[in-house]
């Protein structure tokens, strides 16, 4: 089991706290990763591109000009595709690209995330970022002092004092522990871990 230091808002070490090894210790396997990661991608995308089929083209029905005699191709309405205007053949329709990966699949590559932060050194525990009131500049000052940078900060609960500060800074995410997912933990270099959420990880994973 992991033993890893608790600091507080000026990086002054307070405590420390035990890690599971069943989660912050799983040997990283980027295939894994990879087929998690696209399939969240994949949920996000909106798939909402779409096109005038025939049938949806506003227009008259009727045949343009008899079959034969004129000399001319045959035609049949004016919402033919082959005709300015008419309606698209082959283009998109609306479409959910959405897929799902077995869950224990899933579980194993959150852990597998969490590990490598621990594993890379870019993983800090603290034990609150005491702002008494949403101000951005005070938010800064902590990160400062901690020396991090494009972190993703997971806390315990509903802070609105934490969510209101960071919201104006760039490359920093605030998630509460139940929305903690691969993609993110990934995407930001740093992963900041408040200590009341480590036990609701815990919980999350080790059922």
């Amino acid at each position: 089991m992991a033993v890893v230091d608790v600091v507080n808002s000026k990086a002054e070490k307070v405590s420390q706290t035990d890690l599971p090894d069943e989660i912050f210790n799983v040997p990283v396997k980027k295939g894994v990763l990879n087929e998690v990661v696209t399939m969240q991608l994949a949920c996000r995308r909106s798939g909402t591109a779409a096109v005038k089929h025939r049938s949806d083209v506003k227009g008259s029905r009727r045949k343009l000009f008899r079959q034969k005699g004129t000399g001319r191709a045959r035609r049949g309405d004016i919402k033919s595709p082959l005709l300015r205007g008419g309606g698209s053949v082959f283009g998109p329709d609306p479409r959910s690209y959405a897929y799902k990966v077995p869950k224990k699949v899933r579980r194993l590559a959150l852990k597998m995330a969490l590990s490598s932060k621990l594993q890379g050194e870019t993983l800090t525990v603290i034990e609150s970022f005491g702002l008494e009131k949403p101000r951005t500049r005070d938010f800064v000052e902590v990160l400062d002092a901690l020396g991090i940078r494009k972190a993703l900060i997971v806390t315990d609960g509903p802070d609105r004092n934490l969510e209101l500060s960071s919201r104006n800074v760039p490359d920093i995410k605030v998630l509460r522990s139940e929305g903690v997912n691969v993609y993110d933990v990934l995407k930001y270099e740093n992963l900041v871990l408040l200590q009341g959420s480590i036990g609701q990880i815990e919980g999350r994973l080790l059922k």
